[in-house]
């Protein structure tokens, strides 16, 4: 178990910090099943029981751990592993894990790119969907839904004008593939993935359904189809608490 030390300096809180740590220790599976019981968590990390209270408290609110009263609090056997496979995508893990899934569009526009745009962010994903700086995108804000629960904010790219009219199409589907089917899209690769932690912020950590203090995982991915040509850009915010990467040859 990480064997972390508390940093009892003013404004750092004590009770967050004893959360981050055990939820480490069950990200890292060093932590299963039962938790330790109030006393030995107090004794393990030197404070009183309230302190301990209030963080397993925040565990449970993360959906990491669920207390049985009578009984203990146990961690929950539900994190999704997402295989970053060359021709999957969270939609076949899913599958894999007999878990029930689907995408929530809840909103879709054209983004035009070309002298005069005020968008930023437009320069990096016509570079990464190999188009021109002047070319235009179809971008789908969606949500990942899992069982019920938030797991993933996403927001996708395609070029335009190959995917106009994706955006009611994938609304309609609710999965990615199957929409992009409808283009002609029936073989795709990954042809890169990039995965970084980093804090979410405030609108997403609501999406979510977590605090803005804690880390997310965050996956873009671009998929190109069976002539090597970029179909999708992709960025996910993930509940780090819900999933884990895992990375197997394919």
């Amino acid at each position: 178990m990480t064997n972390k030390k508390i940093d009892r300096s003013a404004g750092n809180s004590i009770w967050r910090q004893i959360e981050d740590a055990l939820s480490a220790d069950i990200l890292s599976g060093s932590l299963t099943h039962r938790l330790p019981n109030e006393a030995t968590l107090a004794e393990r990390f030197n404070v009183n029981r309230h302190t301990v209270r209030q963080a397993v408290k925040a565990l449970v609110e993360r959906g990491m751990v669920d207390v049985v009263h009578g009984s203990g609090t146990f961690v929950r056997d539900n994190i999704i592993d997402y295989q970053l496979g060359r021709r999957t995508r969270l939609a076949h893990s899913l599958a894999k894990s007999d878990r029930v899934g689907k995408s929530q569009v809840f909103n879709w526009a054209v983004i035009k790119g070309g002298e005069g745009s005020e968008n930023v962010e437009i320069a990096e994903v016509l570079t990464l969907l190999d188009l021109p700086f002047d070319a235009s995108v179809l971008a789908v804000e969606s949500l990942d839904i899992v069982d019920g629960n938030v797991i993933s904010v996403c927001k996708q790219y395609f070029p335009l004008p190959r995917f106009a009219g994706l955006g009611e199409i994938y609304t309609k589907t609710g999965i990615t593939h199957l929409a992009l089917s409808q283009f002609g899209v029936h073989s795709f690769q990954r042809r890169m993935s990039r995965v970084s932690a980093r804090l979410p912020d405030r609108e997403v950590a609501q999406q979510l359904a977590q605090p803005s203090t804690f880390p997310i995982l965050y996956v873009e991915t671009v998929y190109v189809d069976e002539n090597q040509q970029a179909i999708e850009y992709g960025i996910s915010q993930f509940n780090s608490a819900a999933i884990q990467i895992v990375i197997e040859p394919d």
